[in-house]
């Protein structure tokens, strides 16, 4: 129930934060917004200015009203901006979106993807402001640094670190009873040319302190024995406000970058091997991993949700029907042809996107539940008390 709560909370909020950015970048070329809702219909309850005075609003009652109609809905999923004219209606009259410069459309349009991106920055900024565990590598001269430890960082599948039970986020307090200082330490206590040798490490993890024996085996990828096992110094970062507004902004575009490549190596699967990566999750796998994430602390959490919101932005703007993107893309279309195109038409080939869009949620949820299915059982049998 608890992940179950988070999940909606950090998807209520990037939405909600991505429809802002559309509502405002309207409101400036005054485009009306005609309601703004928190969820999804059927309406619940809504509230909007008459005369000065505010009106309660039903759920039934569709009265089309001078001022926004600010709302709340039954299925709490986000949230939503509806705009005048944006269905293809109301073309003529000057508040409506068709009525807009293309440029000014092309804004608007694009307006909720920046309001994800600089969610992600200002979540990033303030984690450098207050301080976040961070690789020291490239740390400026002029940041605070604290907490420094040795952390492993990734864990090569079915090497002798996974075998013994070593994982990612494990802090190394010694090996063989001998406390290195950093990395390069650990790297000379750990090296060998033989498979067998056996390490005794004190490790840190999640508030509590384990020994772990491991033995070396041959890890393919060095051609050489070891325990197959990435490290790095890392140690709590606090950066003054001005480089912390840089570094947020820098990680921001970092992450975008990883991004799209990794959608571009997607599409490259599908396109040339007619395959997914098993991988891939939709919004129940997304919910699981939220409620893995949550365990680890407020500042994991944070990060995940400031990724998240840089998926959600890149995604919202591919040129697919019924996404801003594909909408954008009509705009451009619009700009090059030099005249209005179809409403109508447009409108019909957006309702078919979204359906596509639906189905390929179906699929994809499908697929997590067969993988993760267990784990939702197990998770149903506790909230009701059987488990």
């Amino acid at each position: 129930m608890q992940t179950a709560l988070i999940f909606l909370l950090i998807l209520s909020v990037l939405v909600l934060v991505h429809e802002i950015g559309h509502y405002v970048a309207a409101r400036i070329f005054g485009v009306k917004a005609e309601e703004f809702g928190y969820g999804f219909p059927p309406r619940a309850i809504g509230t909007v200015k008459v005369d000065g005075t505010w009106k309660k609003v039903r759920g039934k009652d569709r009265t089309e009203y001078k001022n926004t109609v600010w709302s709340f809905n039954w299925l709490p999923l986000g949230g939503f901006v509806r705009l005048k004219g944006e269905q293809g209606e109301n073309e003529n009259d000057p508040d409506s979106f068709l009525a807009k410069r293309g440029w000014q459309k092309f804004i608007i349009l694009a307006a909720g993807v920046c309001m994800n991106l600089v969610l992600a920055a200002v979540i990033f900024t303030g984690g450098f402001l207050v301080g976040v565990p961070s690789d020291l590598q490239d740390v400026p001269q002029s940041a605070q640094v604290s907490n420094q430890h040795i952390e492993i960082t990734h864990v090569l599948p079915d090497s002798a670190a996974d075998q013994s039970g070593l994982q990612a986020g494990d802090t190394i307090v010694s090996v063989n009873g001998t406390a290195p200082a950093n990395t390069d330490e650990t790297r000379a206590l750990l090296q060998t040319d033989a498979e067998g040798t056996t390490y005794q490490l004190d490790i840190h993890r999640n508030g509590e302190d384990r020994t772990i024996e491991a033995s070396s085996k041959q890890v393919d990828a060095l051609n050489r024995p070891g325990l197959g096992i990435m490290l790095a110094d890392v140690g709590i970062v606090r950066l003054p406000i001005h480089l912390a507004i840089a570094e947020g902004v820098a990680v921001t575009f970092g992450y975008t970058r990883l991004i799209v490549s990794g959608l571009a190596s997607l599409v490259k699967d599908l396109v040339v091997h007619q395959q997914v990566s098993t991988d891939v999750s939709g919004p129940v796998g997304i919910a699981i991993l939220t409620g893995t994430i949550a365990r680890r602390g407020t500042w994991a959490l944070l990060h995940f949700t400031a990724i998240l919101s840089i998926n959600l932005a890149v995604i919202n703007f591919l040129p697919i029907p019924a996404l801003d993107g594909g909408r954008a893309l009509f705009v451009i279309i619009e700009g090059l042809r030099g005249k209005q195109n179809n409403p109508k038409i447009e409108a019909a080939i957006h309702q078919i996107g979204f359906i596509m869009l639906i189905v390929l949620i179906l699929l994809v949820t499908t697929h997590d539940i067969g993988r993760y299915g267990g784990m939702i059982w197990n998770g149903f049998l506790g909230i009701v008390g059987l488990n």
